[in-house]
């Protein structure tokens, strides 16, 4: 998906944020079998119904990385609050292994913005944490 700036009414913009976030105690919960699949479908879901365009999303063991494209009304801690909620209650229930967690997610996250001449850099990153040590 290249870099496109986003209309609505009122606004043009172009904001996209690198997210990197981990379970509690860095469980590595994408390990399990379809928890990884079960995750992406749902964070899909929640970023289509919230007008969020998934740029890249990949998960590694202990850690998952989304690269995101939000309108300006939507703040970075408002949408982890959106995906970390959404994924949390669903993945648990889901999920024999997580059923015991009280909280999938730790409340911390890693953001960073990204312009036209990073996004690329990043796209690459988020697709290669599979072939990482």
């Amino acid at each position: 998906m290249d870099n496109q700036y986003r209309r609505t009414a009122t606004t043009v913009s172009l904001i996209n944020y690198h997210f990197v976030f981990c379970p509690r105690y860095r469980r590595k919960i994408f390990d399990i079998p379809g928890v990884e699949a079960r995750f992406k479908e749902l964070v899909s879901t929640i970023c289509e119904k919230n007008a969020i365009e998934i740029l890249a999303m990949e998960c590694h063991h202990d850690h998952a990385h989304l690269f995101l494209s939000c309108l300006p009304s939507q703040s970075p801690s408002d949408v982890m609050k959106i995906v970390k909620g959404g994924t949390s209650k669903e993945l648990r229930s889901g999920f024999g292994p997580l059923a015991k967690m009280q909280n999938l997610w730790t409340r911390s996250f890693f953001v960073s913005t990204a312009g036209n001449v990073s996004s690329e850099t990043i796209r690459w990153y988020v697709a290669t944490q599979k072939t990482r040590s």
